[in-house]
């Protein structure tokens, strides 16, 4: 199990958001004073890899490629990343490409698109996002800023055929992303049955005892994510006891 460091933008900077808010009477949590690099450095110094940057809407392009060559290779980046645009975060310095809407499309898998982005950047430094929310009693892929419902149900035999293509699987839980009240933990029981390949599971993660619960219930086969919980984005939960926890 690793810690797996996040630095979300927004307008260009770094916040904690309440993720499915971002179209809806947005709820922040935290906006930093500091750029995205200083986080990037922070996390270098910590020794702390494969943390993913993600953009949420539009103007954080620059601020997200001033974090990638802060960190080279220590970071992930993800959010309105297609074919066309991949090759330029990965020249500037990102070690994966994170992709959700753009190969889940109009609802559904689009084939087309997952290969078009393997093309691009090899099955190596993709990172497939199964950001998920719970629908009678399943686990389905939500889009376009969680606010679609896709059909692709997360599942054993959905996340097995996806390994096959992808390095990494990151998996938001949306009904508690942003929130602090605590891991999803039927999702991640479900998900450490399921997966194979490394999976980083983010979502609710506010105390010692939360990353204590997610060891247990994981068995440690996954990362862990904290976001709004963390000192450093004005949570309660100091930085270097959550660094301390995972050593």
């Amino acid at each position: 199990m690793k810690f797996r460091p996040c630095i979300d933008l927004h307008d260009g900077k770094v916040k904690q958001i309440v993720g499915e808010t971002l179209n809806n009477q947005l709820v922040e949590n935290f906006v930093s004073e500091y750029s995205s690099s200083y986080y990037a450095k922070l996390f270098e110094k910590d020794q702390l890899r494969g943390g993913h940057v993600i953009m949420l809407g539009p103007n954080n392009e620059a601020a997200a490629k001033e974090a990638l060559s802060a960190y080279p290779g220590g970071l992930q980046v993800g959010g309105g990343i297609t074919a066309s645009n991949a090759l330029q975060y990965l020249d500037a310095g990102a070690s994966h490409i994170i992709v959700t809407s753009y190969i889940f499309k109009d609802g559904a898998l689009n084939w087309d698109h997952l290969h078009a982005i393997l093309d691009v950047v090899g099955k190596d430094r993709l990172v497939i996002d199964l950001s998920c929310k719970s629908k009678e009693g399943k686990w389905f892929v939500v889009t376009n800023q969680w606010e679609q419902f896709s059909d692709f149900e997360v599942n054993q035999q959905n996340i097995t055929e996806l390994e096959k293509y992808c390095d990494e699987f990151l998996v938001h839980a949306v009904d508690v992303e942003g929130k602090q009240s605590g891991i999803q933990q039927s999702l991640v029981r479900d998900l450490a049955q399921w997966t194979t390949i490394p999976t980083t599971y983010a979502g609710g993660a506010r105390s010692l005892e939360d990353i204590q619960l997610f060891e247990q219930i994981s068995q440690s086969k996954l990362d862990l994510t904290i976001g709004s919980a963390l000192s450093i984005f004005g949570g309660a939960l100091p930085y270097e006891s959550a660094l301390a926890a995972f050593k």
